[in-house]
């Protein structure tokens, strides 16, 4: 797919470049703005306004205005909404894809399967919306009626991730808008332009002014400090780093803030003796390299039964030299750069402790010259037990691989983290497969596959990976509350 500079001149004179603050967009009250950068070039793609608390206060005053008539707007009225923003989200599938791809520097296939799985979210809670079931019971004395019923929490803080910026915003946005809740959007900074330009598609699709409110800003915590202790705000929406996410509950805490927490990952990705070896490498490249491993499911911790060790490793060495770094617009391209500078850095030091402490680089193992954040794709084998790279979510594309003998053995090495979001298990035993869901510490496991995200499945962790699901049939209970009714018995009256 040939994408020319005018092709992307043209997409980015479309995207906002204000705050969304009831229903208006507007810039900062300070007037500040930042840059937003290309990954893979290092260049700025475009300036957007710099929120800061004001203008955050100012989005949640809107959020609240808006609260009361949104909850009472009908569930089907709701629902129609964001069918509609499914099919708007489809229909410009290219324009959010080029996007993505210059602004977080995914290549253009991968970016595509971005919107059309961010879009699936719209789609499925537009059918859940109408699905907030309650129950009416006689109580067990008989003497009264027990009416319970799902109402809307209110407000919410939503704060996204860089690293799929249309699918996080949609897994938040969409079950919010479904249970009836305003919002106030925090997009990561250096990516914020894929949100700002969902949210205008928001306002085409019918979402009245005030439910949805957009603040990007390069001063995260001072910006959306004040809201998260406001006791206005309902509820907290947050993916990011376990560090970040300790002290938004932290915070939180203050005013018994209801939250949803996805958090970082170490996923384990084991493959016994018995797994069919090139359908496990297939996994594996999936797992690992899906956005250029900058995942929080992707498998960070490769542990491979010792007596196919050697071929699952020079098979994925294979795949792995074969990729083409390159910018995600180059139809030659087969991995993008990483986000930033501060990132690859940290990647790379993780690689030279691990290769310190007598691990060897197979492939890779070194940044990539010229300009972007570019790092070769990478399997260390030998590494220790006691490794950094083996405790620390590696975010890129380092495949740190070690061996084991007896399912146990699988089991310890593969729980041995404070992380529990993904994991991944390739065996031809189904048995021990199930005993292996049984057994690993985990929110989400993939059973021969690399591949486990999907709207219609609760995604979540446990352990320091976070708390509460999105999507699924849980996704939309996270933005709703339970009410009980006790009514006289009406046969008394």
């Amino acid at each position: 797919m040939s994408v020319s500079p005018e092709d992307e001149t043209r997409l980015l004179s479309t995207v906002p470049a204000d705050l969304l603050i009831n229903g208006l967009w507007r810039p900062a009250v300070t007037g500040k703005t930042f840059d937003v950068e290309d990954p893979a070039t290092g260049e700025v793609l475009m300036s957007v306004a710099d929120a800061g608390p004001e203008d955050a206060l100012a989005a949640l005053d809107a959020a609240v205005a808006a609260q009361g008539s949104w909850a009472a707007v009908p569930p089907r009225e709701r629902g129609e909404i964001l069918r509609r923003a499914f099919e708007l989200v489809t229909e410009r599938a290219a324009d959010f894809a080029l996007l993505m791809t210059l602004e977080m520097g995914k290549p253009l296939a991968q970016a595509h399967s971005e919107v059309a799985y961010a879009a699936e979210f719209l789609r499925w809670f537009s059918e859940e919306a109408v699905r907030t079931f309650g129950r009416y019971s006689v109580a067990p004395e008989g003497t009264s009626r027990l009416l319970v019923t799902k109402k809307p929490v209110g407000p919410c803080l939503l704060i996204t991730p860089w690293n799929f910026p249309l699918a996080m915003a949609t897994r938040k946005i969409a079950p919010a808008v479904a249970a009836g809740c305003t919002m106030v959007l925090k997009p990561a900074n250096l990516t914020p332009l894929t949100s700002q330009l969902f949210a205008a598609l928001m306002q085409e699709a019918g979402l009245p002014a005030g439910v949805l409110n957009v603040v990007p800003t390069s001063t995260a915590g001072a910006t959306t400090g004040p809201l998260v202790t406001d006791p206005r705000l309902r509820k907290i929406s947050f993916t990011g780093s376990t560090e970040v996410g300790r002290r938004l509950l932290a915070n939180a805490s203050e005013t018994v803030l209801r939250t949803s927490m996805e958090l970082g990952g170490n996923a384990p990705f084991v493959v016994f003796d018995d797994a069919d070896v090139d359908a496990a490498v297939a996994g594996a490249m999936i797992a690992k390299m899906r956005n250029m491993g900058e995942a929080c499911t992707a498998a960070n911790r490769f542990i491979v039964h010792e007596t196919i060790a050697n071929e699952f490793t020079e098979k994925f060495a294979a795949q792995m030299f074969a990729l083409s770094p390159g910018r995600g617009t180059d139809e030659h391209s087969t991995m993008g750069p990483l986000i930033d500078a501060k990132s690859r850095e940290k990647i790379h030091q993780l690689v030279t402790d691990a290769v310190a402490d007598g691990a060897a680089a197979v492939t890779g193992g070194a940044v990539v010259e010229g300009p972007g954040y570019f790092y070769q794709p990478t399997i260390l084998t030998g590494v220790t037990e006691s490794a950094r790279i083996l405790s620390e979510e590696i975010f890129g594309p380092v495949a740190p691989i070690i061996t084991f003998a007896t399912e146990d053995e699988a089991v310890r090495l593969a729980n041995n983290t404070e992380y529990g979001l993904a994991a991944y298990v390739f065996t031809a035993d189904f048995n021990r497969g199930l005993r292996m869901g049984e057994r690993l510490e985990t929110g989400m496991l993939g059973l021969n596959t690399g591949a486990i995200s999907n709207a219609a499945a609760p995604f979540g962790g446990v352990k320091q990976s976070g708390l509460g699901r999105e999507g699924g049939l849980e996704g939309i209970q996270e933005y709703l509350y339970t009410q009980y009714i006790g009514i006289p018995d009406p046969h008394l009256g």
